[in-house]
């Protein structure tokens, strides 16, 4: 097994509000080694985004009740003091936000803000940190470098800043890098050039990934484990081969029942997951997914509406949250993949 770099036990974010306290992120773990990616994927409102910023150490304690371990090389980010959070941000471990035409300042040329990242962490003048910037610029395919280095984000197109965020990301060679949905509101084809970029940088250099996701294309393609998460729980990980053959959580079987498929009859309908997810401020007593869950009835006495199921080992690398039985969850996975050609 290659060096563990990233490491979150039972991790819990919780915010107050007017409304009551939501719970956004309750007990997640997990871990990423060098070299490898580990994609969280769930609908919106899962606790994706709240645990990637926490693992960056955005959320702060004056604002919410955090509680739980993020290990990033053996040090808590969760306990980290503000300064040592500062030097680290940028140079060890960095961020690809969703939308970069906001994370973007818009009145700063993108070389001015590619300079800043570098001299934050380096010491260096400002005419190598220029350098490093149209090198880098180059190095995510942004044509002519040398002229693009002084425009403002506003003159590039979408897929152009998010290539200059990847850049940003990874000028200071970070030992982890976290994408939050680096290819939303992308065409096809560009969604492709990016995670190519980011795998690609990833080979050169063995960064660690953590890629948070909705789009389980972009799980096939770029992961090597996966954290299934709803209603701010874990509630299946396993290898990445294994969610696509083997799932075993219903919501699981849900999501890749509701995706487009090649191999699936053109005409038969796509079966989405019914109802909404649960409120982070009123969660469901028993299994969170219990309210939307088609199977919950099979399991007796009331046991999915009444008590939460642990997180169980079910084979090396492959945990689940569910009150099914093991023959349960096999016939489900069956009754789903095999109208679609079985298990890939």
């Amino acid at each position: 097994m290659s060096e563990l770099i990233l490491r979150v036990e039972d991790l819990h974010v919780h915010f107050q509000t007017d409304d009551g306290v939501v719970q956004a992120v309750n007990g997640v773990s997990f871990d990423v080694h060098r070299g490898q990616t580990l994609a969280i994927v769930g609908e919106s409102g899962s606790g994706k985004s709240v645990t990637a910023q926490a693992v960056m150490g955005l959320i702060s304690r004056r604002t919410a009740q955090i509680s739980g371990k993020v290990l990033f090389q053996g040090q808590d980010v969760v306990t980290m003091a503000d300064r040592r959070l500062y030097r680290m941000r940028g140079a060890k471990m960095s961020m690809i936000f969703q939308d970069p035409m906001s994370s973007l300042h818009p009145y700063y040329r993108i070389g001015a803000q590619l300079v800043e990242a570098v001299r934050a962490h380096q010491k260096v003048s400002k005419s190598d940190a220029r350098d490093q910037a149209i090198e880098m610029l180059r190095k995510v395919g942004i044509p002519a470098a040398e002229q693009r280095v002084n425009d403002y984000p506003h003159q590039l197109s979408g897929g152009m800043r998010q290539r200059v965020m990847i850049a940003m990301a990874l000028i200071n060679a970070p030992l982890l890098l976290i994408a939050d949905e680096p290819t939303t509101a992308l065409d096809v084809t560009v969604q492709a050039a990016i995670l190519d970029l980011i795998t690609s940088s990833q080979q050169a250099s063995e960064t660690a990934i953590l890629m948070i996701t909705h789009d389980l294309g972009v799980v096939a393609d770029v992961a090597n484990d996966v954290v299934v998460m709803y209603g701010g729980m874990v509630v299946e990980t396993a290898p990445v081969h294994e969610i696509f053959a083997s799932p075993q959580m219903p919501y699981t079987l849900g999501l890749l029942a509701s995706i487009p498929r090649l191999d699936r009859d053109p005409d038969r309908r796509l079966d989405p997951i019914p109802g909404n997810p649960p409120s982070p401020i009123a969660p469901p007593p028993g299994c969170v997914f219990n309210p939307r869950c088609r199977v919950s009835d099979v399991v007796p006495e009331g046991l999915c509406r009444r008590d939460v199921p642990e997180l169980l080992t079910v084979s090396a690398g492959h945990s689940v949250r569910c009150h099914l039985s093991a023959e349960q969850r096999a016939d489900l996975a069956s009754s789903v993949l095999a109208p679609a050609g079985g298990s890939r």
